[in-house]
């Protein structure tokens, strides 16, 4: 490939990947630690899906050296990992547990060993029991003690760890964890929330001027915001969103920056108008000079006009626009329009892109791959976006890909995967998947390439029968079958065989099902269940409910459907989009010569895959 087809990264650009302690670790009272909100969280029936805890999660505490060798294939420069306050400090108070310390120790020290550079967050969400007891984030107190625990991590490790990140996503603490309640610790109070807001700010304060005192050398501090593009869904609801973004970006930004709270919020979400919250000083504390901001972005936010009542504020999902296992849209040129609003707010200040990723129902095929081709795209999208943004001006100094592994996703459990390496939690077994192998070509060559021909949403597996000489009629059938899920594919794929045109084979496609039904879909999945084979044996069709429901909501015209099915058939390996698809599915359901072209259908199909296999064997 030509250097020239290339988006060439900055020199000196930082590529890394991210993990959290309670997400990775396990091992919830190892070596003297003591509890967290997450243990206590996630051991409370009804709270986390399954009832599944971080007790072993990627059980890293004892396997980071398998961790770090990840890193290396990733062929990162940098590991964003944040510290197990309880781990250090059981309660939260006193002195530290030196076998804490010394876990993260023998952690930096073996990163260094490897080249990779360490950035250690020092709140990722697991305060210790002991001090939410005590009212937590939204007791002033906690503002010193936060202060005292960052002067120890300083002075154990600040030695060989010279970038830091105080808090993780303020706004998820706040809102998240003290409004809704649907994070640790559980609390649904508005005025705790708002005090919290304040007192995780005034914590950040202190500790980075704690840090800075504290570490035998030179500390780089920052903090990381998840900052969101809220967008209007129609004209009426501007103001909507306006508000929505004081709410998530202006009750920090304004601190940080300009010392003062968005004024045009109440005080159910400004501290200032809550009587005696603030005190004089305060601002002076929080803008504490820092180093740098990092950034956590994964997709934007559509507000109606009807009011707001989503944790983060999407009420509407724009027809039409890919969505995540998350259920978040997918929208590169969000994370364009953020870095440009950044640089022209925070004129100066160097950015990281500290988290940024997708959910996808990854599986282990037969051949031991994780074809995740959805989370490449995603990553292709939002890099290329990033890279327009330094063209444009942006001082963006890294990219933190979230995350290095599969992990306990909060109180979605395991049943999300956000990894570059899958994690089989029954064995621990670490699996780099197909979006892993592409990040560290990137960042190997500090350059993204060219974005390969795929269909929608980037899913299509491996080659086609074009490389067999079969004709695009046989290759549209033969996805359909799943056949583009052998090794020989990926073999012809890696010996530089050409994909066909995709009008050719959207042409084709729209020719099969001009003869197809739903059920001749659903049959097709069924009796090939490589194509979504998954480690427990479950076909894609078993596992996604195929029949009367799935039937339903195809003639209900729901366009987000197709993402349900999005790792199973062709519309993963087409250009068509979603509605194109539904739409020629619909006509066939409603044809009454559907059931004659059935039958010539299935005999087709027969014979197709017949020649297919035919070709896969010679």
């Amino acid at each position: 490939m030509s250097t020239q087809d290339q988006l060439q990264f900055p020199d000196g650009f930082l590529w890394g990947a991210a993990t959290a302690a309670y997400q990775i670790e396990g091992a919830p009272d190892a070596d003297g630690k003591g509890p967290s909100i997450w243990d206590t969280f996630s051991h409370t029936p009804g709270k986390v899906w399954h009832s599944e805890t971080g007790d072993v999660a990627c059980d890293s505490y004892h396997r980071y050296p398998e961790d770090i060798a990840l890193l290396q294939r990733l062929g990162a420069g940098a590991y964003r990992f944040s510290l197990s306050w309880p781990r250090i400090q059981p309660d939260g108070r006193g002195a530290p547990n030196q076998k804490g310390l010394d876990h993260y120790r023998r952690l930096v020290d073996a990163l260094l060993e490897k080249g990779i550079t360490p950035v250690v967050t020092l709140y990722h969400w697991d305060l210790p029991q002991a001090l939410q007891d005590k009212g937590g984030w939204a007791s002033r107190d906690i503002a010193e003690i936060f202060a005292d625990f960052a002067a120890i991590a300083g002075e154990a490790l600040g030695d060989r760890v010279h970038r830091w990140i105080t808090l993780n996503e303020p706004w998820v603490v706040e809102c998240i964890g003290y409004r809704i309640g649907v994070h640790a610790p559980g609390v649904t109070d508005s005025a705790q929330a708002t005090a919290a807001t304040h007192h995780l700010l005034l914590a950040h304060g202190r500790a980075t001027a704690a840090l800075r005192a504290a570490s035998p050398s030179p500390a780089q501090v920052g903090i990381t915001l998840n900052l969101g593009v809220v967008r209007p869904a129609t004209p009426e609801a501007a103001d909507l969103a306006e508000e929505w973004d004081a709410r998530q970006n202006g009750v920090f930004l304004g601190p940080l920056l300009r010392g003062e709270y968005p004024g045009r919020l109440s005080a159910e979400y400004s501290p200032a108008k809550v009587p005696g919250l603030v005190r004089d000083g305060d601002f002076g504390v929080i803008r504490e000079p820092i180093d740098f901001l990092g950034v956590n972005f994964y997709a934007p936010n559509y507000v109606g006009p009807d009011g707001v009542d989503g944790v983060d504020g999407v009420m509407v999902q724009p027809d039409g626009m890919p969505v995540t296992a998350m259920g978040w849209l997918i929208d590169p040129s969000a994370i364009y329009e953020l870095m440009v609003r950044l640089r022209d707010e925070a004129p100066g200040l160097p950015l990281y892109i500290t988290e940024n990723g997708s959910a996808w129902y990854d599986y282990v095929t037969q051949d031991g791959a994780v074809n995740d081709y959805e989370r490449i795209d995603y990553l292709h999208g939002h890099l290329a976006a990033l890279h327009q943004a330094i063209a444009d001006g942006v001082d963006l100094r890294g990219y933190f890909a979230w995350s290095l592994m599969d992990n306990f996703e909060w109180a979605e459990g395991y049943s999300k995967r956000f990894g570059l390496a899958f994690v089989d939690f029954g064995t621990q077994r670490r699996i780099l998947k197909r979006s892993g192998e592409f990040y560290a070509s990137v960042a190997r060559a500090n350059a993204l390439p060219p974005r390969e021909l795929r269909g929608r949403r980037g899913t299509v597996r491996g080659v086609t029968l074009a490389a067999f000489n079969a004709s695009p009629e046989d290759e549209a059938i033969a996805v359909m079958l799943g056949c583009c899920a052998s090794r020989r594919f990926a073999r012809a794929m890696a010996a530089g065989r050409p994909y066909p045109s995709l009008d050719a084979v959207q042409a084709a496609i729209e020719t099969t099902f001009s003869s197809m039904t739903w059920d001749d879909v659903v049959e097709a999945m069924a009796a090939h269940p490589r194509i979504g084979a998954r480690a427990d044996g479950q076909s894609a069709a078993e596992q996604a409910g195929v029949g009367d429901a799935s039937r339903a909501a195809l003639a209900a015209g729901n366009a987000g459907y197709e993402q349900r099915f999005g790792h199973v058939f062709l519309i993963c390996a087409t250009g068509l989009s979603g509605e194109q698809m539904l739409a020629a599915l619909r006509a066939r359901l409603d044809n009454d010569e559907a059931t004659e072209r059935a039958v010539a259908a299935r005999e087709l199909r027969k014979i197709t895959a017949l020649r297919a296999e035919k070709a896969l064997a010679g």
